[in-house]
């Protein structure tokens, strides 16, 4: 939606420093929802990034994650009539998750990628097999310490083997920080249900990650399970 009637018929764009448009979020809103696309365009810059970033955790593919974002936008834009308050965050990110879970519907339900694929690589390259760029964050830890590039893709690897329902509660979570009201408001499911969610996929993550020790960087590993490599 970036590039489709951006500047048209609105004036020169804000000057630096200024809020977007000099209107607050629910102004642009109530603009969009009059059929000015630039309000709308200024909103999805401000919501593009945590979009992409849910998309791309969940589906764990960097081109699909922007094929579903986009999406996810452009049904926004025909549906934002419809949006009557609240967290605009959450409704879009609903959104997005949900354009997630169709995209699984249409291919059997699960992800089609897993940990043993992604760790295969191409059976016709020597190099060792790796995950786009674009999947390692630096702040995925939620202490905000900087971890290895190894342990992050160690992370994310089993991020990916989560069950989608808790992969999007952690993620939500821990990766963008937002509270459990807010996750609950995403993922249409009660506080205690979110909760439940993500204490589940914190488990699960530790027990993905010491059943693959190996992909650990030795510094992450327990002193036995230095001593068997």
């Amino acid at each position: 939606m970036r590039d489709r009637g951006q500047g048209k018929g609105h004036g020169p764009d804000p000057a630096p420093g200024r809020p977007l448009g000099g209107d607050g979020e629910s102004a642009l809103v109530a603009r969009a929802q009059a059929g000015d696309v630039d309000a709308f365009n200024r909103l999805v810059e401000r919501h593009q990034e945590a979009a992409y970033a849910l998309a791309l955790r969940m589906l764990g593919d960097p081109d699909t994650a922007a094929d579903i974002t986009q999406d996810a936008f452009l049904s926004a834009f025909r549906a934002i009539t419809g949006f009557r308050g609240g967290s605009l965050r959450a409704w879009l990110l609903r959104i997005v998750g949900n354009g997630c879970y169709d995209h699984w519907r249409a291919r059997g339900r699960r992800p089609s990628t897993s940990l043993d694929a992604l760790l295969d690589g191409d059976p016709a390259s020597d190099a060792p097999p790796a995950l786009p760029t674009a999947l390692v964050d630096e702040r995925w830890n939620p202490e905000g310490v900087a971890l290895r590039a190894e342990l992050v893709e160690a992370i994310q690897l089993a991020l990916l083997e989560l069950h989608p329902d808790m992969r999007m509660a952690l993620v939500l979570c821990d990766v963008q920080g937002l509270a459990y009201d807010e996750i609950a408001e995403i993922t249409q499911t009660s506080l205690g249900t979110v909760k439940s969610r993500i204490s589940r996929a914190r488990g699960h993550m530790r027990d993905l990650l010491r059943a693959r020790g190996e992909l650990l960087p030795s510094a992450y590993r327990r002193p036995n399970e230095r001593d068997q490599t």
